[in-house]
C-alpha cells in the first residue's frame, strides 16, 4: 500500500465513512467496514482517528463542504441580487437532488449525536457550522450591496439555515421537487428585499 500524507488519508477515510453510512446507516457502520470501504487496514483507521467522535465530526464537516463549494461558486454577481440569491439556493438544491442519501445522513448523524451521551456537542457544532457558512455567504453576497440595518447577519444566517434545513427534510420525506422550487422562490424574494444597492 502506497504511503499517503495523514491529512489525505483522513480525507480518504472520511469519504469512505460517508459512503458506508449513507448505504448502511450510522449504527450499522463500524470502523472495520469503513476501513474495508477505504481499502485500508483497521490499524490505519485507528492511526488517523482517535475516537468515533472525531470521525463523526470529520464526516459532518466534509458533507457540508461538499455543497458549500458549489453554493459559493454560484453566488457571483448577476443582474439582480434576487437572481444571485436564487442561483445560490438552486446550487444547494441541485446538490440535495443529486445526493439525497448524503443529506439524509446529516439528519441521521444529528439524531445519533443527540442520543449518544457525550456526543451532543457534535450536533450543536453541525448547526453552528451551517450558520457560520451562511454568514460567510451573506458577506460574499453583500459585496456592493447594503443589508437593511435592522437585520442582523447572524439572525439572517440562522433563518436561511432553518429554511433550507426544513425544506431539505420535507423533500426527503415527500419527494416534491416542484413544491421545493416554489419555496426557494419565496425565500429568494424575501432575502432579496433585505438588500439594497450601495449609493
Amino acid at each position: 500500500m502506497a504511503r499517503m500524507p495523514s491529512a489525505e488519508r483522513r480525507r480518504q477515510l472520511t469519504e469512505a465513512a460517508i459512503r458506508a453510512m449513507t448505504r448502511d446507516g450510522v449504527p450499522r457502520t463500524t470502523t472495520r467496514s469503513i476501513a474495508a470501504e477505504a481499502g485500508v487496514s483497521l490499524s490505519v483507521f485507528h492511526y488517523c482517528f482517535d475516537s468515533k467522535q472525531e470521525l463523526l465530526e470529520s464526516v459532518m464537516t466534509t458533507i457540508t463542504e461538499h455543497y458549500v463549494a458549489v453554493v459559493r461558486d454560484a453566488i457571483r454577481p448577476r443582474a439582480t441580487v434576487r437572481e444571485t440569491i436564487r442561483a445560490g439556493l438552486q446550487a444547494y438544491w441541485d446538490h440535495v437532488a443529486a445526493h439525497p442519501g448524503e443529506h439524509m445522513l446529516t439528519y441521521e448523524l444529528t439524531q445519533y449525536a443527540l442520543r449518544q451521551p457525550g456526543f451532543g456537542h457534535l450536533a450543536r457544532r453541525q448547526y453552528e457550522l451551517y450558520a457560520e457558512i451562511y454568514e460567510a455567504l451573506i458577506e460574499q453576497l453583500a459585496a456592493g450591496m447594503e443589508l437593511d440595518p435592522s437585520v442582523k447577519v447572524p439572525v439572517l444566517a440562522r433563518y436561511l439555515a432553518a429554511m433550507t434545513d426544513g425544506l431539505t427534510l420535507n423533500f426527503l420525506v415527500a419527494g416534491d421537487a416542484g413544491a421545493a422550487a416554489d419555496i426557494l422562490d419565496v425565500i429568494a424574494d424575501h432575502v432579496a428585499d433585505l438588500f439594497r444597492a450601495d449609493t
